[in-house]
């Protein structure tokens, strides 16, 4: 059985150890051989990355037909209404396909938040707010794509879940096997 490692991505680094000559990389934060990543967070995005050693294991916290839930704190544009809520509970139509559907609900920010560097751009007369959202699936930056499709664009995103594992209280660019 291969072992599994917890990574908190900060932001602005991208999910490969081998270098792009402009991010950050995995490598940066990650001084064990052999881990790979099971799954990714692009470069904006922050949070819960899971790698393993053991390329079954990675095959299988990727493969879609395990549906693993993959849960996100989102930060919004505005404060999504009930009906926004619903449309992403119920699926959301994008331009090549309909999400599968998901579980959204407005929260409070998260407890111990760190914050981001740089910071999250805000507008003076527009509030944000914060969504828990839970999907089955991982298609390209589908959470930023289905807020902005029901009229809250994505602002700062927090993966915080995946299936059994949690991000906890790892903080930035700090990692533990588990």
């Amino acid at each position: 059985m291969g072992r599994i490692l917890i990574f908190n991505k900060p932001f602005g680094v991208i999910c490969q150890f081998s270098r792009d000559g402009m991010h950050p990389t995995l490598s940066d934060y990650i001084p064990l051989p052999g881990f790979y990543p099971a799954g990714r967070l692009d470069t904006d995005s922050e949070g819960l990355l899971v790698l393993t050693d053991d390329g079954q294991m990675q095959h299988r916290i990727t493969d879609p037909r395990h549906k693993l839930p993959k849960t996100y704190w989102v930060e919004v544009e505005g404060v999504p209404d009930d009906a926004a809520l619903e449309k992403l509970r119920g699926g959301v139509r994008l331009s090549e396909f309909t999400t599968r559907p998901a579980e959204a609900r407005l929260i409070d920010e998260p407890k111990n938040l760190w914050p981001r560097n740089p910071p999250v751009r805000f507008r003076k007369h527009i509030p944000t707010s914060w969504i828990e959202l839970t999907i089955q699936e991982g298609k390209n930056r589908q959470v930023r794509r289905m807020t902005a499709a029901v009229g809250f664009p994505t602002l700062r995103l927090i993966r915080c879940r995946i299936g059994e594992w949690l991000l906890g209280d790892l903080q930035p660019g700090n990692w533990h096997l588990i």
